[in-house]
């Protein structure tokens, strides 16, 4: 669990950028596209990403700069990464100047249970790493490139002078 607001700023800033880096590489003709019927496209996995940063936080008490939770999906890429810039970076300036450390321990009602409010960012990190992580799976599947995140990508490989790992 996040036990202080500088854990949660560490973490969420190097998962922002992460984030961004992802969001980054859509294109809006990718957006649309399907991969399977069953699994969802890139903009609704992004947009998800974006919307769901509101919506938890929102039943903590915070309200954030940006987009609301039940706003559409946009039509293009630029336009889902200004929002999640938006509510990633209201997101971390709302804790900073509305929490302390010690606020991480109050609970709040999240979906039928109790959660510390530390339990929450943490859920809240974890959340946009599944879903980044989903993103990527479907940005090959359409075509797109996929920039290493913790590492480098097949793609990346050659930049650092070795051969990519076999497929």
């Amino acid at each position: 669990m996040i036990r202080t607001i500088a854990d949660f700023e560490r973490s969420w800033q190097i998962e922002l950028e992460a984030t961004q880096k992802i969001l980054k590489h859509l294109t809006t003709k990718s957006l649309t596209q399907v991969a399977h019927p069953e699994i969802r496209t890139l903009g609704r996995l992004a947009w998800h990403t974006v919307t769901s940063i509101p919506e938890m936080a929102g039943r903590t008490g915070l309200k954030l700069d940006g987009v609301d939770e039940h706003a559409p999906i946009p039509e293009s890429a630029k336009a889902i990464f200004d929002a999640y810039n938006v509510v990633a970076i209201s997101l971390l300036d709302q804790v900073k100047r509305s929490w302390t450390d010690a606020t991480l321990l109050v609970e709040d009602d999240m979906y039928g249970e109790k959660w510390a409010r530390g339990l929450t960012l943490e859920i809240l990190l974890h959340h946009q790493i599944h879903h980044r992580a989903q993103m990527t799976v479907v940005m090959r599947l359409v075509g797109l490139s996929v920039p290493g995140v913790y590492g480098p990508a097949k793609e990346e490989w050659s930049a650092y002078g070795m051969q990519p790992p076999e497929v």
